[in-house]
């Protein structure tokens, strides 16, 4: 049965991941404020006003989706993790950045207003 909430996606993978998707989750609310979350295209999301990111996790990474391109150095510490069209992929070895995971939420935020 498909997840319902971000908690029942969550619970399908091995503890260890689970910490991480948990972890990139926290990032991306830190980075929106205020933002709700539900399951979307099957994958966690999380949307403030028309700002709207989402998360999967899988075999060897947790994907972000989508994220525009940015200028500046932002862009410069994005870019090494890009992956086709809108994709972001941070391996969850050796570690997610969850500081660049936050500030993708808060220049996403900014560009759509919320």
């Amino acid at each position: 049965m498909a997840a319902q909430s971000v908690d029942d996606y969550l619970v399908d993978f091995d503890p260890d991941v689970q910490e991480i998707l948990q972890n990139v989750r926290l990032a991306l609310h830190r980075g929106m404020p205020g933002a709700h979350e539900r399951i979307s295209y099957g994958m966690p999301t999380i949307v403030l006003g028309d700002a709207t990111i989402h998360f999967a996790g899988w075999a060897a990474h947790v994907g972000i989706y989508p994220v525009p391109r940015f200028t500046g150095p932002l862009e410069d510490a994005v870019e090494p993790h890009r992956g086709d069209k809108a994709t972001v992929r941070f391996p969850y070895a050796p570690g997610v950045p969850y500081d660049l995971v936050e500030q993708i939420a808060e220049a996403i935020a900014a560009q759509r207003g919320a």
